[in-house]
């Protein structure tokens, strides 16, 4: 069994490398929230454990079984936060701190009924692909709202779940995982991006910190 403090390193490297970046100490530290030198000692001890492999100045990948190890408590993250939303009515913004909590803790046997009664899901409330048993990942969109310009249209697929505050803000106006933007305004010189959500006619103005966290699909 392993550790709280590997699982959460593990799915740190994974988060930070899932879109091909080089996962460096400092990243790890940032992420984390931890020194330098504690993320170097562990490193070197995913090392030992055939989790990773590392090197100093060069960073860290992960090996077959840290990947495996870090999609599995991704998967547990991911199911919790759904469950947490759809049965016990949590919002989309309170569901990540539970769930941080209680992956570390849940049986196999556990996710598995999680699973079955969700019916099997591919993505979290914010649009994060859940990973599935047999390892692999559903698609994901990396493409971000602010790359738009006026005229476009699309389809929102997920909002990043870093900042409580932004998801509460984005829920509130109505960006949300389906939702169709249709982009009126674009003006870098303020930062912003005025859009419509859906077949609501209100235009909203948004910031481009914003923008740059919400992923989509263009559709027009």
């Amino acid at each position: 069994m392993l550790t709280q403090a590997v699982q959460d390193y593990l799915k740190a490297i994974y988060k930070l490398s899932e879109h091909g970046n080089a996962v460096t100490t400092n990243d790890l530290a940032r992420e984390l929230k931890v020194a330098a030198p504690s993320v170097t000692n562990m490193l070197k001890r995913l090392s030992e454990m055939n989790l990773a492999s590392y090197t100093s100045y060069k960073g860290v990948t992960l090996s077959e079984a840290g990947y495996k190890a870090a999609l599995e408590i991704i998967r547990h993250h991911r199911l919790l936060e759904l469950y947490l939303q759809e049965a016990l009515g949590y919002s989309w913004d309170k569901v990540h701190d539970e769930a941080e909590t209680l992956e570390h803790h849940i049986s196999e046997e556990f996710e598995d009924r999680i699973a079955a009664m969700l019916g099997d899901p591919s993505y979290d409330p914010h649009g994060d692909p859940i990973p599935r048993k047999n390892g692999t990942v559903p698609p994901t969109s990396t493409i971000p709202l602010i790359s738009l310009e006026p005229g476009m249209s699309a389809l929102i697929l997920r909002v990043s779940d870093a900042d409580p505050e932004l998801l509460r803000y984005c829920a509130s106006i109505g960006i949300v995982p389906h939702a169709m933007v249709y982009i009126v305004a674009k003006v870098p010189l303020s930062q912003t991006l005025t859009l419509r959500i859906g077949n609501n006619l209100e235009h909203h103005t948004i910031g481009n910190v914003v923008a740059e966290r919400v992923f989509i699909e263009c559709v027009g």
